[in-house]
């Protein structure tokens, strides 16, 4: 199994074995029951669906309350997929997926929705500098300058680096450190930051790059 599903619990900071300070980032991971096992020969790719999140069965709709029966499992608030090069025999509907999938000093890639923060101005979205104070333009001091390119070619080139919708957006982010594993409270505390806010929704996979 390559990842589970998680919840992002908040930061804190513990101490290494030489006493220094680590900033990590505690994950709720799992666990998460299987609920369907996709093939190359029935849908084409080999994967996973595994389930995490409590709520209310009356908010099911019948089909939804079906495809977890069906994997006699209670039904979840998420579905999220994994891609598995060979699927395991041994994985099969209604198995668990904890925690303990994750070793100490294990790499692992983190993926999740960024915050949004809503529409900003190019100094903060884009980390311009601004123009100069003086001169005779006192108003420029957050301002981006010109985007048309002067006379030519006298347009906006599609991409250009401007004010806009800041945030919200998947991230991944890549070779985080696994600092601890507690398999009692399902916590998984990773070295760093990861994104989106407190409780967002967090896929946690083993990462494959060096």
């Amino acid at each position: 199994m390559e990842g589970i599903i998680g919840r992002k619990a908040g930061m804190t900071q513990i101490f290494g074995k030489e006493g220094e300070f680590i900033p990590v980032t505690v994950i709720e991971a799992g666990p998460c029951p299987i609920a369907q096992v996709k093939t190359a020969q029935k849908e084409g790719y080999n994967a996973l669906q595994l389930a995490f999140g409590q709520k209310r069965k009356t908010l099911f709709n019948k089909p939804s309350i079906g495809h977890f029966e069906k994997a006699k499992i209670e039904p979840k608030r998420f579905l999220r997929e994994f891609r598995t090069d060979k699927p395991d025999k041994q994985l099969e509907p209604g198995k668990e997926i904890k925690v303990d999938l994750f070793t100490v000093g294990e790499k692992v890639d983190v993926t999740g929705i960024s915050k949004g923060l809503g529409f900003q101005g190019v100094v903060r979205r884009h980390k311009f500098r601004g123009g100069p104070k003086t001169h005779g333009q006192s108003d420029r001091l957050r301002a981006p300058g010109s985007v048309g390119s002067s006379s030519f070619p006298s347009r906006t080139y599609k991409g250009q680096r401007m004010a806009g919708r800041m945030g919200n957006e998947r991230v991944t982010v890549c070779n985080l450190e696994v600092v601890g594993v507690d398999l009692e409270k399902n916590m998984l505390l990773v070295r760093g930051a990861v994104p989106g806010k407190k409780n967002a929704i967090l896929l946690v996979k083993k990462s494959k790059r060096r």
